[in-house]
């Protein structure tokens, strides 16, 4: 399913659809959320296994080097053989069987240095093999890392969002600040209403009414200073029956 989608949409877009495929539809990976984080879990999966197949193809490159080199040493040790064959022969006096065996070391000789080079190409090639393997390796690693590092960057994240949401739905800001503006308007209620009452007293009812109580006030104090000065009456006594 995930080639068919591949050879679908393109390697990119399909990681995208591939790793977003547990989470909502047609969020941008931009976002940086779950989708984001499942998109990289996707890639991080495409690249181990490049990197495994790679490690497979450097194995290949390794065995058909090792089987060219052995080759190789095959038939330098068989020049050998012939060579040294050839003059045991000659010695024992076999011309034949000397010019045989030489024959067929020449023949070896002639092949050596196309097998040599060929060797050699291999070797090369497979160095760069294994020095890009062990390259893709390494960023395999720093990319696990990096995964790791962007899950608990996405907690962090989606901790922070949680926190934001806690204080937008309970504002005690907000509510506090509703609570000084109402507290302003009924103190500034409570100061209008008394000025109104104290503009809507009649300022001659009230010197009537100050005038009225001085002079009560003063016949209050004028009669018991009389009272004072005034010799006090005693009642007579009743007789005893």
């Amino acid at each position: 399913m995930k080639r068919l989608i591949y050879w679908l949409l393109g390697e990119r877009a399909g990681r995208v659809v591939v790793g977003s495929w547990r989470w909502l539809w047609g969020l941008p990976v931009e976002s940086g959320g779950k989708v984001a984080v499942a998109v990289a879990e996707e890639s991080l999966q495409s690249m181990q296994e490049s990197v495994q197949q790679l490690a497979k193809a450097v194995a290949q490159q390794v065995g058909a080097y090792e089987r060219a080199k052995k080759k190789y040493q095959d038939k330098t040790r068989e020049l050998s053989s012939f060579e040294q064959q050839a003059l045991l022969a000659q010695s024992a006096g076999q011309e034949e069987g000397a010019r045989l065996a030489m024959g067929r070391a020449i023949g070896i000789e002639k092949l050596l240095p196309a097998l040599e080079q060929q060797v050699n190409q291999a070797e090369v090639f497979v160095n760069a093999s294994k020095d890009k393997l062990n390259r893709e390796r390494l960023k395999l690693e720093q990319y696990k890392s990096d995964m790791q590092n962007m899950k608990d960057l996405a907690e962090v994240n989606a901790a922070l969002e949680s926190i934001a949401k806690v204080n937008n739905d309970f504002n005690i800001g907000s509510a506090r600040s509703s609570f000084e503006t109402a507290k302003r308007a009924v103190e500034g209620r409570h100061f209008t209403s008394a000025a109104l009452a104290e503009l809507s007293e009649n300022p001659q009812e009230k010197i009537t009414a100050d005038l009225e109580q001085m002079t009560l006030d003063e016949e209050v104090s004028q009669r018991l200073k009389r009272l004072e000065a005034a010799p006090i009456l005693r009642l007579p006594e009743t007789p005893q029956p």
